[in-house]
Protein backbone atom coordinates (compact mmCIF):
# COMPACT_ATOMS: atom_id res chain seq x y z
CA UNK A 1 0.00 0.00 0.00
CA UNK A 2 1.54 3.47 -0.78
CA UNK A 3 -0.21 7.33 0.01
CA UNK A 4 0.22 10.19 -1.96
CA UNK A 5 0.53 13.67 -0.62
CA UNK A 6 0.15 16.64 -2.83
CA UNK A 7 1.37 14.57 -5.30
CA UNK A 8 4.72 13.39 -3.35
CA UNK A 9 4.47 9.65 -3.06
CA UNK A 10 4.81 8.14 0.91
CA UNK A 11 6.29 4.49 1.04
CA UNK A 12 4.50 2.08 3.21
CA UNK A 13 4.20 -1.57 3.96
CA UNK A 14 5.97 -4.05 2.23
CA UNK A 15 7.39 -1.27 -0.02
CA UNK A 16 9.31 0.34 2.69
CA UNK A 17 10.64 -3.35 4.23
CA UNK A 18 11.86 -4.29 0.45
CA UNK A 19 13.21 -1.07 -0.10
CA UNK A 20 17.21 -1.48 0.73
CA UNK A 21 17.28 -4.91 -1.18
CA UNK A 22 14.96 -3.58 -4.22
CA UNK A 23 17.53 -0.56 -4.83
CA UNK A 24 20.72 -3.07 -4.87
CA UNK A 25 19.11 -5.60 -7.23
CA UNK A 26 17.71 -2.79 -9.54
CA UNK A 27 19.83 0.19 -9.56
CA UNK A 28 23.38 -1.40 -11.04
CA UNK A 29 26.60 -0.17 -8.81
CA UNK A 30 24.54 1.67 -5.89
CA UNK A 31 26.91 1.01 -3.45
CA UNK A 32 29.57 2.93 -5.79
CA UNK A 33 27.76 5.55 -5.58
CA UNK A 34 27.44 5.68 -1.96
CA UNK A 35 30.94 4.99 -1.67
CA UNK A 36 31.57 7.80 -3.44
CA UNK A 37 28.90 10.55 -2.15
CA UNK A 38 31.12 11.68 0.63
CA UNK A 39 34.08 12.09 -1.12
CA UNK A 40 32.48 14.76 -3.08
CA UNK A 41 31.10 16.44 -0.27
CA UNK A 42 34.44 16.53 1.08
CA UNK A 43 34.69 20.59 0.47
CA UNK A 44 31.35 21.37 2.01
CA UNK A 45 31.64 24.62 3.50
CA UNK A 46 30.89 22.72 6.91
CA UNK A 47 30.18 19.01 7.45
CA UNK A 48 26.49 19.76 7.85
CA UNK A 49 24.21 17.76 5.75
CA UNK A 50 20.21 17.63 4.91
CA UNK A 51 19.17 14.77 3.19
CA UNK A 52 15.56 15.30 1.48
CA UNK A 53 13.63 12.29 0.96
CA UNK A 54 16.68 10.26 3.25
CA UNK A 55 14.05 7.27 3.36
CA UNK A 56 16.20 3.88 5.21
CA UNK A 57 19.12 5.86 5.78
CA UNK A 58 21.59 4.73 3.67
CA UNK A 59 23.46 7.96 2.40
CA UNK A 60 23.27 8.99 5.63
CA UNK A 61 25.12 5.64 6.64
CA UNK A 62 27.86 5.95 4.12
CA UNK A 63 28.84 9.34 4.79
CA UNK A 64 29.08 8.81 8.76
CA UNK A 65 30.95 5.62 8.06
CA UNK A 66 33.37 7.81 6.51
CA UNK A 67 33.69 10.89 8.68
CA UNK A 68 31.70 10.89 11.95
CA UNK A 69 32.04 14.72 12.63
CA UNK A 70 29.01 15.09 10.35
CA UNK A 71 26.07 16.34 11.02
CA UNK A 72 23.03 15.46 9.26
CA UNK A 73 19.05 16.09 9.40
CA UNK A 74 17.68 13.84 7.11
CA UNK A 75 13.68 14.41 6.68
CA UNK A 76 10.98 11.63 4.72
CA UNK A 77 7.17 11.75 4.69
CA UNK A 78 7.15 8.09 5.53
CA UNK A 79 7.07 7.00 9.21
CA UNK A 80 7.49 3.87 8.19
CA UNK A 81 11.28 4.81 6.29
CA UNK A 82 11.83 6.84 9.11
CA UNK A 83 11.40 4.23 11.85
CA UNK A 84 13.85 1.96 9.84
CA UNK A 85 16.53 4.89 9.72
CA UNK A 86 16.47 5.28 12.91
CA UNK A 87 16.83 1.62 13.88
CA UNK A 88 20.03 1.70 11.23
CA UNK A 89 21.70 5.05 12.31
CA UNK A 90 21.10 4.28 15.98
CA UNK A 91 25.32 3.75 17.37
CA UNK A 92 25.98 7.14 15.34
CA UNK A 93 25.66 10.98 17.12
CA UNK A 94 24.39 14.16 15.87
CA UNK A 95 21.80 12.62 13.54
CA UNK A 96 18.12 13.96 13.43
CA UNK A 97 15.39 12.40 11.36
CA UNK A 98 12.20 14.32 10.62
CA UNK A 99 8.95 13.01 9.17
CA UNK A 100 7.33 15.03 7.11
CA UNK A 101 7.89 17.54 4.02
CA UNK A 102 10.86 19.46 4.12
CA UNK A 103 8.57 22.83 3.97
CA UNK A 104 7.69 21.67 7.23
CA UNK A 105 11.03 21.53 8.79
CA UNK A 106 12.12 24.70 11.08
CA UNK A 107 15.22 25.13 11.37
CA UNK A 108 17.57 28.14 11.60
CA UNK A 109 20.88 27.46 10.69
CA UNK A 110 21.67 26.22 7.48
CA UNK A 111 23.06 23.61 5.80
CA UNK A 112 26.48 22.61 4.16
CA UNK A 113 25.45 20.01 1.60
CA UNK A 114 22.56 18.47 0.84
CA UNK A 115 21.29 15.42 -0.90
CA UNK A 116 17.92 14.38 -3.07
CA UNK A 117 18.35 10.80 -4.15
CA UNK A 118 15.78 8.86 -6.02
CA UNK A 119 13.17 12.13 -4.96
CA UNK A 120 12.65 13.73 -8.44
CA UNK A 121 11.10 10.83 -10.59
CA UNK A 122 7.97 10.70 -8.09
CA UNK A 123 7.05 14.56 -8.13
CA UNK A 124 4.75 14.73 -11.15
CA UNK A 125 4.73 18.79 -11.96
CA UNK A 126 7.33 20.82 -12.61
CA UNK A 127 6.92 23.37 -11.39
CA UNK A 128 6.29 21.13 -7.91
CA UNK A 129 10.16 19.50 -8.67
CA UNK A 130 10.99 23.28 -8.76
CA UNK A 131 9.43 23.78 -5.52
CA UNK A 132 11.35 21.00 -4.10
CA UNK A 133 14.69 22.51 -4.76
CA UNK A 134 13.54 26.32 -3.87
CA UNK A 135 13.59 24.63 -0.48
CA UNK A 136 16.20 22.87 -0.09
CA UNK A 137 18.18 26.05 -1.83
CA UNK A 138 16.94 28.27 0.83
CA UNK A 139 18.64 26.05 3.23
CA UNK A 140 22.10 25.94 2.20
CA UNK A 141 25.14 28.27 3.14
CA UNK A 142 26.20 29.58 -0.26
CA UNK A 143 28.44 27.66 -2.45
CA UNK A 144 27.12 24.29 -0.69
CA UNK A 145 27.04 21.28 -2.84
CA UNK A 146 24.10 19.41 -3.79
CA UNK A 147 24.57 15.98 -5.06
CA UNK A 148 20.75 14.10 -6.69
CA UNK A 149 20.26 11.01 -7.94
CA UNK A 150 17.53 9.61 -10.05
CA UNK A 151 15.70 8.69 -13.35
CA UNK A 152 16.92 11.40 -15.57
CA UNK A 153 16.55 11.76 -19.57
CA UNK A 154 13.75 11.75 -21.84
CA UNK A 155 11.82 8.82 -23.00
CA UNK A 156 13.16 7.64 -25.83
CA UNK A 157 16.79 7.65 -23.34
CA UNK A 158 14.75 6.15 -20.78
CA UNK A 159 13.21 3.18 -22.39
CA UNK A 160 16.52 2.40 -24.19
CA UNK A 161 17.87 2.23 -21.03
CA UNK A 162 15.95 -0.12 -19.97
CA UNK A 163 17.18 -2.83 -22.08
CA UNK A 164 20.22 -2.12 -20.82
CA UNK A 165 19.24 -2.61 -17.03
CA UNK A 166 17.68 -5.71 -17.70
CA UNK A 167 20.59 -7.05 -18.89
CA UNK A 168 22.23 -6.15 -15.65
CA UNK A 169 19.69 -7.81 -13.32
CA UNK A 170 20.10 -10.36 -10.72
CA UNK A 171 19.63 -13.87 -12.14
CA UNK A 172 17.23 -14.64 -10.48
CA UNK A 173 14.61 -11.90 -11.38
CA UNK A 174 11.31 -13.14 -12.59
CA UNK A 175 9.75 -11.95 -15.89
CA UNK A 176 7.20 -10.89 -14.10
CA UNK A 177 8.56 -8.91 -11.70
CA UNK A 178 10.36 -7.27 -14.47
CA UNK A 179 7.62 -6.34 -16.64
CA UNK A 180 5.63 -4.86 -13.83
CA UNK A 181 8.62 -2.69 -12.89
CA UNK A 182 8.80 -1.88 -16.40
CA UNK A 183 5.28 -0.51 -16.40
CA UNK A 184 5.99 1.11 -13.79
CA UNK A 185 8.66 3.26 -14.63
CA UNK A 186 7.31 3.91 -17.87
CA UNK A 187 3.52 4.85 -17.25
CA UNK A 188 3.66 5.54 -13.32
CA UNK A 189 7.09 7.62 -12.43
CA UNK A 190 7.84 11.25 -13.84
CA UNK A 191 11.44 11.13 -15.42
CA UNK A 192 13.15 14.60 -15.66
CA UNK A 193 15.29 15.19 -18.90
CA UNK A 194 18.55 16.62 -18.93
CA UNK A 195 17.65 20.02 -20.26
CA UNK A 196 14.85 20.43 -17.24
CA UNK A 197 16.93 19.49 -14.52
CA UNK A 198 19.61 21.96 -15.55
CA UNK A 199 16.60 24.56 -16.19
CA UNK A 200 15.08 23.87 -12.81
CA UNK A 201 18.40 24.02 -10.98
CA UNK A 202 19.40 27.55 -12.43
CA UNK A 203 15.93 28.69 -11.68
CA UNK A 204 16.31 27.34 -8.09
CA UNK A 205 19.66 29.04 -7.05
CA UNK A 206 22.24 26.70 -8.26
CA UNK A 207 24.53 26.06 -10.64
CA UNK A 208 24.94 24.23 -14.07
CA UNK A 209 25.23 20.53 -12.38
CA UNK A 210 27.66 18.29 -13.26
CA UNK A 211 26.69 14.58 -14.42
CA UNK A 212 29.20 12.37 -12.46
CA UNK A 213 27.67 8.84 -12.32
CA UNK A 214 25.84 6.80 -14.74
CA UNK A 215 24.32 3.19 -14.69
CA UNK A 216 21.31 2.30 -17.29
CA UNK A 217 18.10 4.63 -16.42
CA UNK A 218 20.15 6.74 -12.96
CA UNK A 219 22.34 9.17 -12.87
CA UNK A 220 24.04 11.26 -10.14
CA UNK A 221 24.78 14.68 -10.45
CA UNK A 222 26.30 17.73 -8.53
CA UNK A 223 25.91 21.04 -8.56
CA UNK A 224 26.06 24.18 -5.53
CA UNK A 225 24.11 26.70 -4.68
CA UNK A 226 25.21 30.11 -6.09
CA UNK A 227 27.49 32.19 -4.03
CA UNK A 228 25.63 35.60 -4.86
Amino acid sequence: MEATENNLEVFEGSRVFNYDGFVQQWIPNYDYFMSIMPRLLGNSPEKSLLAVGCGTGTEILALKEIDKEWSVTGVDPSPEMIDIAQQKLMSYENIELFEGKLEQLMNSSLFGAASLLLVLHFIKYPNEKLELLNEIQKRLKPGAPLILMGIIGDREEVHANLETLEKLLPFNASQKEIDERWDRIKHQLYRTSEEELKKLLIRAGFEKPTRFFQTSIYSGWITKKCSS
